[in-house]
């Protein structure tokens, strides 16, 4: 790793990336991708060692609290953030000053900070987001190899449920031919209903693919699945969306188990949600003895 002083932290959204890279390996990572103009290698993972500092600063001079969010781009809780402590100092910040919080990440490590969690959803609202790509631990250890499997960020789901912090989930992606079946997807979805997550982020049952993650993706194809490159050239080309055969049919059965069970697909009103400042307030009965 790296550290880089930087002149902001939080995007027009209040959207923040505390890191640049990321150590989890998987192997269809968007992030890969050279439009966002990552100078250095992926896996050297860029610290914003000024970050804490800023976003006090930012926060600070807010008129109006807000919900803050990270994980987007680059896990807020990847192998160095154990060591730096890094995602910790900002949560405290946003504790501290009464804003909201909606985090994403792959990684039970943010079990660490349930203290938190919990505290900042006390004052406002925390919404964690989870990726779960494959409801077969094995299958999981190929495409996402150095995070935690997704039985693990399931028991994370199910924590957060018993602590009463919403949680979100994103179904993607779906790679033809690797965990495009409907055993995965309904594996996922039950994880979903015993966890009792507020909603599902789908945006189709697919992947997308551009210069950069491309590359790495087909690299890795070759070392895991031997053929399978050779197919997806000949079937998709360069095309940029990469959907399934079985999308339609996928599709169709994750909405109705959603609306079964009450678990919100919509993705507009799901970022809504997430985006949405709530200040709670404590109301203190007094009791005559």
């Amino acid at each position: 790793m790296h550290y880089k002083e930087v002149k902001g932290i939080l995007s027009p959204g209040n959207g923040m990336n505390l890191y640049r890279g990321c150590t989890h390996g998987c192997i269809y990572c968007d992030s890969r991708s050279w439009c966002y103009n990552m100078d250095h290698d992926f896996e050297d993972i860029e610290v914003k060692i000024n970050a804490p500092q800023l976003l006090e600063e930012s926060l600070r001079k807010k008129r109006k609290k807000c919900m803050v969010g990270t994980g987007a781009m680059c896990d807020p809780y990847m192998h160095v953030e154990m060591k730096l402590n890094h995602t910790r100092k900002c949560l405290e910040i946003i504790d501290r000053y009464g804003f909201g919080l909606s985090i994403q990440t792959k990684s039970n490590r943010i079990l660490r900070d349930l203290d938190l969690l919990k505290s900042i959803n006390e004052k406002s609202k925390c919404v964690v987001q989870m990726t779960l790509t494959t409801y077969d631990e094995e299958l999981c250890k190929i495409i996402e190899p150095a995070v935690c499997t997704t039985k693990e960020r399931f028991e994370v789901l199910t924590i957060m449920r018993d602590n009463g912090i919403p949680t979100v989930v994103w179904i993607d992606p779906m790679l033809p031919f690797i965990n495009d079946t409907e055993e995965n997807l309904r594996g996922i979805l039950n994880y979903c209903i015993e966890a009792k997550v507020y909603g599902i982020i789908c945006f189709g049952m697919g992947l997308t693919l551009r210069d950069g993650n491309r590359e790495y993706f087909y690299k890795k194809l070759d070392e895991h699945f031997p053929g399978l490159k050779e197919k997806y050239h000949k079937k998709y080309g360069y095309s940029y969306e990469i959907r399934s055969d079985e999308s339609k049919k996928f599709m169709h059965i994750f909405r109705s188990v959603c609306k079964e069970h009450g678990i919100v697909c919509n993705n507009d009103v799901i970022f809504n949600y997430m985006h949405t400042f709530e200040e709670k307030q404590i109301v203190q009965q007094l009791s005559l003895f």
